[in-house]
């Protein structure tokens, strides 16, 4: 069964962007007859709020999109661990000791010298010894995953196919100073226990993909997993709406007065080929979806 996920942080406002993003996967979801899932990604404990999970509940209900299932991440944190913990025994996680100041100083090294700015994976060289004695100073480690270094290769649903070489990328960090996890490893943790079958995006997360690949293979090998990346929301000319139509809050639109499906109807077609029209309701929607009606950008 076709199984997706909308994850949205409940750090704020769901805003015009992410409630598209929502409406792809929700009518992608409907017209396979697969399942839905709302899944908070609420690692960062500071940040998150009861407040704006409420709201995007509401905002959502508001579309006229439900959901079959839903997740926090806050409540598997036991799992996130025994996953990290299992690729630290592979070798696949190492401790890092560069506090944000070296890092940066690496990353402007290396921009001065017209070279990308990827991680040089110092912290493998370190001795056991030299590990204890930066412990004893005072560093505590973040985590980065170890990328293959390899060619990735996958058919996106949107773009066609896609190939990255993942020693273009620095490894990601996966676990801070503190403990608490970044989005990597949880949402890719939750994707294979889920059962997502399709991760339907932003065509800003396309490099991501390959990193997720990577990942969930190491996780657990053999997990398919179809990717689309869909264009992002911009004006006539190609600039980005992110402080325009696209920073608006749902909450805003409602008081403006629009009516949910005027939204949706425009969202629904908004980076595919197809013409804007009003639909008499979210059904006529459904069954008018075409996810390949959107074009790479």
């Amino acid at each position: 069964m076709t199984v997706v996920r909308f994850a949205p942080s409940p750090t704020g406002h769901l805003h015009v962007g992410n409630a598209r993003t929502a409406l792809i996967n929700w009518l992608f979801a409907r017209k396979q007859q697969g399942s839905f899932i709302l899944r908070f990604d609420d690692t960062d404990t500071e940040r998150s709020k009861r407040e704006f999970v409420e709201g995007i509940r509401q905002d959502l209900s508001w579309l006229g999109i439900d959901w079959d299932r839903e997740e926090s991440q806050s409540k598997r944190m036991d799992r996130y661990r025994d996953a990290a913990d299992a690729l630290k025994d592979k070798g696949l996680l190492y401790p890092c000791y560069e506090t944000p100041e070296e890092l940066e100083f690496k990353r402007k090294r290396l921009r001065a010298q017209h070279k990308p700015p990827i991680y040089d994976r110092a912290a493998l060289k370190l001795s056991s010894v030299e590990r204890s004695k930066l412990e004893d100073a005072g560093r505590k480690p973040h985590w980065r995953f170890r990328l293959a270094h390899k060619d990735v290769v996958w058919s996106d649903l949107v773009r066609g196919d896609c190939r990255y070489n993942t020693a273009n990328i620095s490894d990601p960090v996966v676990i801070r100073e503190d403990g608490t996890f970044l989005y990597l490893l949880p949402s890719v943790v939750d994707d294979i226990d889920h059962g997502v079958t399709h991760i339907i995006r932003g065509e800003d997360h396309v490099t991501n993909g390959a990193v997720q690949l990577e990942m969930m293979d190491a996780v657990l090998p053999g997990v398919l997993v179809q990717f689309a990346h869909v264009p992002l929301l911009a004006g006539a000319a190609g600039e980005g709406l992110s402080k325009r139509f696209g920073s608006l809050s749902l909450g805003e639109l409602r008081d403006k007065g629009l009516e949910p499906l005027g939204v949706t109807s425009l969202l629904a077609h908004l980076g595919s080929s197809e013409a804007i029209d009003v639909f008499s309701d979210m059904a006529a929607m459904i069954a008018d979806f075409d996810l390949s009606c959107f074009g790479r950008a």
